[in-house]
């Protein structure tokens, strides 16, 4: 599923995607809306800080993605956010979705700014390292391990965003405030210690 077709015909350009594999160009949301279909996996890669999906971040939408999941099935989301502060989009989008879910578990990406975010049924993260053991190739069963090593199951705090309220927008601006705040911390300690002349040098 992607809503822009430019996206699909980079992919097979760039990234050798077969073509082969089906690709819908639709809004996600709308397309499970109109489809009976139902799947193991479902991703959701609509999130980057603040730039965030109105329409696939309240309580509904999740509900849809789980009544399209088959028995035991799987939604993964990708918050790609440089935010973890608490309250932050991070943590609305991920009680929003433990509110649907039986169970959520995270898993940190190493050396970038991705968490990836597993719904599903209990027990996730014992059938993760159960699945190790199929696993045959030797670098991959060690990239598998240390990432299953970071799981960790997610604890709600209770902030639900819903179709009538999902002050996304706000919440944005407000991890906007909050990166340059963060990016601009150094510069004002320069310009406390060595005044204009040492900030316009370091810039």
């Amino acid at each position: 599923m992607e809503i822009d077709r430019k996206i699909t015909d980079l992919s097979h350009e760039y990234f050798q995607l077969p073509p082969e594999v089906p690709v819908t160009e639709y809004d996600g949301k709308a397309y499970l809306n109109e489809t009976d279909k139902k799947y193991d996996v479902i991703m959701v890669d609509a999130y980057q800080d603040i730039t965030i999906s109105f329409q696939m971040s309240p309580v509904e939408f999740f509900q849809t993605v789980k009544d399209h999941l088959k028995p035991g099935g799987v939604m993964v989301v990708n918050l790609n956010m440089h935010g973890t502060r608490e309250g932050g989009i991070a943590d609305w989008l991920s009680d929003t979705t433990a509110s649907v879910f039986p169970e959520v578990m995270t898993i940190d990406a190493p050396g970038n700014t991705n968490r990836e975010l597993f719904a599903g049924d209990k027990g996730m993260k014992e059938t993760l390292s159960r699945n190790l053991s199929a696993v045959k190739d030797p670098q991959l069963h060690s990239l598998l391990t240390r990432i299953a090593g970071t799981a960790a199951i997610y604890r709600p705090g209770g902030r639900i965003l819903t179709d009538d309220k999902a002050p996304v927008e706000l919440l944005g601006m407000q991890e906007l405030d909050s990166l340059i705040r963060q990016e601009s911390e150094p510069y004002k300690e320069i310009y406390k210690e060595e005044g204009l002349l040492g900030l316009m040098k370091a810039l």
